[in-house]
């Protein structure tokens, strides 16, 4: 077993102010392989404090300065990448070779792209040539970084390395079931050398550390990714002292996939879907199909799941793993057996554990069709191996049934009809769309409409979450 009790603060890992031990189960087996504290508010403060006091020196450092760290910290996680992966893998169920092609390398990605942005990045400029205004780029201050189970690293980087990079010093608090490669991460920035309290971890879960963080008033910002009941809450807490509040919440994707699509189109759109267990914010859980090739789109998705196997995170090949715990298993079976009771056809998967496995939090790939929008399998983000085929009529038809929905993060679409799919692109009401399987190039913004957050994380657009704005008048 693990022991991952201490905490990073200033500089050091320290032990906690009181117990509150916590195993982290890996959901292969059921079983505990690490411990960690759970912080209290004497924790949360410390942390605080020393970011506070850190930011002072640190919002002063060159770009070169940040950028000599940030390369060497980079240079880390290549070294240890394989261990990163193979966190990974243990403390979430990512199979072991998708942990270390999309979970791991979305780490180094977003760092390597960072360190390119901030290469670039004007932190000053005239207004313009006949003005004698200036306007200066100013890091926020002292950050609170809350991360998500489900693309651990991915969502720590996204946060954690635009915070460093812009001159604000930080507090993270990863998530409780799947902390250990956050704690790995922290090892990383303390060899790469960044002054004591610059970054600072602390454990904890939402109702304890998270509520702490959110409505600290040495917080200048908070940013956060995880579910939208979470996000409203963060919001109120951090309403008394107006600080900046920047989220990445649910979705609920609308994949459509019209008569005229490649080949393919419904084959991969079931991939996506299953892809991390399901487990991702802007997969397309909900398929819209023409009804002209409905009845072969139907046929095609059984037989994708049904080809998709499940098994341990430990094995390598292509398949999928277990969702993340014991509370996310029980939610998404007891949403298949509603989808069930609400009178749509299970086509394939269903409630019951995948043949090869007795333990675990396993799930079989689910395919529901003959879905109407109101259903709630089509309404509730289930965040699991979980897809609805609902058929549609005409292209306003599938406009209006995605857009129906209280999220907005990703949506699909698949046609060989290029004016098509910009046309129907741009009615989309969400914050990426992706046409015909193509992904987001790195660098590009990434966030919500709606109930899916607001801010944008990545590239450009990520540095500038953390920043101020200043206007400095008769500059010339």
């Amino acid at each position: 077993m693990l022991d991952k009790r201490n905490f990073y603060i200033d500089g050091r890992w320290i032990k906690p102010s009181k117990t509150n031990n916590l195993e982290v189960i890996n959901p292969s087996n059921e079983e505990p392989f690490a411990i960690i504290s759970l912080g209290f508010e004497e924790d949360t403060n410390l942390a605080i404090k020393a970011a506070k006091k850190a930011f002072l020196k640190w919002k002063e450092t060159s770009i070169k300065e940040r950028i000599t760290l940030l390369e060497k910290l980079l240079k880390i996680y290549k070294k240890r990448f394989d261990e990163m992966a193979s966190t990974i893998s243990i403390e979430m169920g990512a199979p072991i070779n998708w942990s270390s092609s999309a979970q791991a390398a979305s780490g180094q990605s977003h760092l390597e792209d960072f360190i390119l942005r901030l290469k670039n990045f004007n932190f000053e400029e005239h207004f313009d040539s006949k003005s004698n205004n200036y306007i200066s780029y100013e890091p926020i201050g002292v950050c609170g970084l809350i991360t998500p189970w489900n693309w651990p690293i991915n969502q720590i980087t996204l946060k954690v390395i635009p915070a460093l990079a812009t001159g604000c010093t930080m507090i993270l608090k990863p998530s409780e079931i799947a902390p250990i490669s956050a704690m790995l991460f922290a090892e990383m920035i303390d060899e790469a050398g960044f002054p004591s309290g610059v970054f600072n971890l602390v454990n904890g879960d939402g109702a304890g550390v998270g509520s702490q963080i959110s409505s600290h008033p040495d917080i200048d910002l908070v940013s956060f990714t995880g579910s939208t009941r979470a996000g409203k809450l963060i919001s109120k807490n951090a309403a008394d002292t107006i600080k900046r509040v920047c989220l990445e919440l649910g979705g609920k994707g609308g994949n459509i996939v019209f008569a005229d699509s490649y080949p393919d189109a419904v084959r991969d759109g079931i991939r996506n879907v299953m892809s991390n267990s399901g487990q991702s914010c802007d997969a397309p859980t909900r398929m819209l199909v023409e009804k002209s090739i409905y009845e072969r789109a139907i046929k095609e998705a059984a037989e994708e799941a049904n080809l998709i196997n499940v098994d341990l995170a430990s094995k390598t090949g292509d398949h999928i793993g277990p969702v993340v715990s014991k509370i996310q298993y029980d939610k998404i079976i007891n949403l298949i057996k509603s989808g069930i009771k609400e009178g749509a056809t299970l086509a394939a998967g269903g409630p019951e554990l995948p043949n090869n496995l007795n333990k675990g939090y396993f799930i079989k790939p689910t395919i529901f069709t003959h879905v109407t929008n109101d259903m709630e399998i089509a309404k509730k983000e289930i965040f699991g191996p979980v897809l609805s085929i609902i058929p549609f009529e005409t292209e306003e038809d599938a406009i209006e049934i995605t857009n129906n929905t209280e999220y907005g993060l990703g949506n699909y679409l698949q046609t060989e009809d290029k004016e098509k799919a910009r046309r129907v692109a741009k009615k989309l009401r969400s914050g990426c769309v992706y046409i015909n399987g193509n992904a987001a190039d790195p660098g590009t913004p990434f966030g919500g409409f709606r109930q899916s957050g607001n801010g944008r994380e990545g590239g450009v657009w990520g540095l500038e979450e953390y920043l101020e704005i200043k206007t400095i008048t008769g500059w010339k």
